[in-house]
């Protein structure tokens, strides 16, 4: 009853003569992108061996740019590490580029990509970088994101928050040599390759081209989560620094059964998780955010305490989520009984399938999660 009262009160919202005001989103007439933005995507990173190879016949091409010679398509080939560059097959240069003809994929590991492939030596090995054109990159990313039969309008949502944030990453990463972001989800976003893409991530990616969200003119920090469990939260109360547009906001993916969890721990598995304070006794959620998530977490045992804070919480035990309460069992076991899955910021995605569910379109969805920003289209330079 609850989720649907708060749904009717966000409905009545947008349908209001004031919707645009509410929500505080708008598009922002630029010019369109007038070129292609290319991500560079680690998909192996300080590994001595790595598989490469293309679906279609591939140029070897070295740091220079001159050809080698051509790679047959669908074979594997072992890039090794040796002293002073790369071995890949007869051919050994200080890096290899490797650039299918045609419309062929690349394949890095063990999964098929599009764009080339950079093998380049680094301090700790070979480092596999996929140089991918941006929409392209996206329709791996929301496939991998989103479950693909979801609705249009939430993958359309996630397309947006996800071409924002891996723009948002290309930035920070501006001085980095060799990559803008890898494809693990604990730091970036689920990048898998052409396995995750379908006719549906394709539309939600071409209807929404090149639009970012900012906010003062700048591209945001759109991150995003499984599910808050009722409720997003305030930036610094997870990561400590404040950031207006990532602002706590009523959630609607409480019928989720994936985000409502129990989690039970002996003492001697959190002591193998927290090291350095010896047998656990006892732990205390300290203090909370507005909405019940947990800041912070003492942990008590007979050689010290040991404090957790804001996202520590959650990774350093490896819970879905920091809303959750404690008890003890009858054998000593600590109850960890939690909602949500994620750090709670930004879009839930099972909010955006609920709102998407009832009707709501991806820039209200957007608009709801992120305050105060603006749908921008990007200019490539």
């Amino acid at each position: 009853m609850k989720i649907q009262l708060y749904l009717g009160a966000l409905f009545s919202r947008i349908q209001g003569r004031d919707w645009w005001i509410a929500i505080l989103l708008w598009f922002a007439l630029v010019a369109p992108a007038q070129a292609s933005v290319i991500l560079r995507v680690a998909i192996e990173r300080g590994v001595n061996q790595v598989k490469v190879g293309a679906s279609t016949t591939a140029i070897l091409k070295d740091s220079a740019g001159r050809s080698l010679g051509q790679l047959p398509g669908m074979r594997a080939y072992a890039a090794q590490a040796v002293p002073g560059g790369v071995a890949l097959d007869k051919w050994q240069s200080g890096l290899f580029w490797i650039e299918p003809i045609g419309k062929g994929f690349v394949y890095i590991g063990d999964r098929w990509f599009r764009g080339r492939t950079l093998v380049i030596p680094t301090e700790k090995g070979l480092t596999a970088v996929n140089w991918v054109d941006l929409e392209e990159y996206l329709y791996s990313v929301i496939g991998g994101e989103m479950n693909s039969s979801w609705p249009q309008e939430a993958l359309k949502a996630q397309a947006i928050a996800a071409r924002t944030y891996a723009l948002y990453e290309r930035e920070k990463q501006r001085n980095n040599p060799i990559f803008d972001l890898g494809d693990s989800p604990d730091r970036w976003q689920i990048y898998k390759g052409v396995s995750s893409e379908s006719r549906n991530t394709y539309a939600a990616v071409d209807d929404t081209a090149g639009k970012v969200l900012t906010y003062n003119n700048k591209i945001i920090l759109s991150v995003f989560h499984a599910c808050s469990g009722g409720h997003t939260e305030n930036v610094e109360d997870v990561w400590g620094n404040t950031l207006p547009y990532l602002r706590a906001v009523q959630d609607f993916d409480q019928n989720v059964k994936e985000c409502n969890w129990v989690k039970t721990f002996s003492p001697g598995e959190i002591s193998g998780r927290i090291s350095g304070i010896g047998n656990i006794k006892d732990m205390i959620a300290e203090s909370f955010s507005p909405f019940r998530s947990v800041k912070t977490l003492k942990i008590v045992g007979d050689k010290g305490i040991k404090v957790l804070r804001g996202e520590e919480v959650r990774t350093a035990l490896k819970l879905k989520s920091t809303r959750f309460s404690v008890s003890k069992d009858a054998n000593g076991n600590f109850i960890l009984q939690g909602l949500g899955f994620g750090h709670g910021l930004g879009m839930s995605q099972w909010g955006a399938y609920n709102l998407a569910q009832h009707g709501v379109n991806y820039l209200q969805i957007l608009g709801h999660y992120y305050k105060g920003v603006a749908l921008t289209p990007i200019q490539a330079k």
